[in-house]
């Protein structure tokens, strides 16, 4: 089968830092369910395994998380799918990855895909919807019935963000703040509903001062968080909630003990890593989401649809990432 792999860390530019190349079918046992592989998207996080994770001597690193698909072969253990089902999910991080024509995944982490919208776009919610779901209901515990209660979503435009806005403004009656630096992208978030965009490139408490914004009950921080930890300090309420996804150089909760604000660290392979008792919560979460979609609640988060699955494209994929540029999801499809 077709797949695209590296055995070296090396810049993006370089044509040997993602090669296509083929690799024997792999044969589904226990709970694993065989995918073929019909579309897939980008996200940050391959671009953090491609410069550190070394294959060993020899061997090729698969990456890819994201992907939608039809499944081929079924374990002796599966109950949740059949043969011919579309699905799609966020990979496991542990695991040879999804930028293969055939790929085994754990139905647990498998969410049926929504029937309203084809494979690609349908590739370019899962890992954003799992990360905003969980950071929103399981770590910082979000209700979504209470009312006078806000938050502030700092970096909202790219992949997380564009589906956590939504989910915030379709499921709970939060005001919602969101940052942006950029016109295209303070357009993209204020297409998508957001009450309040301001621009995180300025000091953040000098814009709550500027459009006249109280403290926020929630802060969720998706990237440079290192950055924006002073501000997010004076612009929290006491006891309020923080959370964050990205991986800041030097992160201290020393400035939060006089608010008494609590700390989450929001990342959605830890279910999968360790194997959780509550491992299956992905796979239901993924099929209210597919709901949600199909009922019109919320939409795929699509901006740039890069054709075919390859290593030139996939390539073109990284650059447009690590650019900075990007809003939305970047998606590829067919091999």
């Amino acid at each position: 089968m077709k797949a695209i792999a590296y055995q070296e860390n090396l810049p993006i530019e370089d044509l040997k830092s993602l090669q296509d190349i083929e690799l024997a079918v792999p044969k589904a046992s226990a709970r694993d369910i065989l995918v073929e592989v019909k579309a897939i998207s980008v996200n940050p996080v391959d671009i953090k395994v491609r410069k550190r994770a070394v294959p060993s001597y020899g061997e090729w690193k698969v990456l890819g998380f994201d992907a939608a698909g039809i499944v081929k072969e079924v374990g002796s253990d599966v109950t949740l799918f059949k043969i011919g089902d579309k699905v799609y999910y966020a990979g496991d991080l542990t695991r040879t990855g999804t930028n293969a024509q055939l790929h085994l995944v754990d139905e647990r982490i498998v969410g049926r895909m929504p029937k309203s919208l084809s494979f690609a776009q349908a590739a370019a919610l899962p890992l954003t919807s799992i990360t905003a779901w969980e950071m929103l209901f399981d770590r910082l515990l979000v209700d979504k019935k209470t009312k006078g209660k806000s938050i502030l979503v700092i970096g909202a435009a790219g992949g997380v963000g564009s589906i956590m806005v939504q989910l915030i403004k379709q499921l709970t009656n939060l005001d919602l703040i969101a940052t942006a630096s950029r016109e295209e992208t303070k357009q993209w978030l204020e297409d998508l509903g957001v009450d309040h965009v301001i621009n995180h490139k300025n000091k953040l408490s000098d814009e709550f001062k500027k459009y006249n914004l109280p403290e926020v009950d929630y802060v969720v921080c998706l990237n440079n968080t290192d950055e924006h930890l002073l501000e997010i300090v004076k612009i929290i309420k006491a006891q309020g909630r923080f959370g964050l996804t990205d991986d800041p150089s030097e992160f201290s909760i020393m400035p939060f003990k006089m608010k008494a604000v609590s700390i989450h660290w929001e990342f959605m392979f830890t279910r999968s890593m360790f194997q959780t008792e509550d491992m299956k919560a992905q796979h239901n979460l993924l099929n209210e989401v597919s709901n949600l979609v199909d009922k019109g609640i919320i939409k795929s988060t699509v901006s740039v649809n890069l054709g075919a699955i390859n290593a030139k494209n996939i390539r073109k994929a990284h650059a447009f990432l690590e650019s900075g540029k990007t809003k939305g999801k970047i998606v590829l499809e067919g091999f």
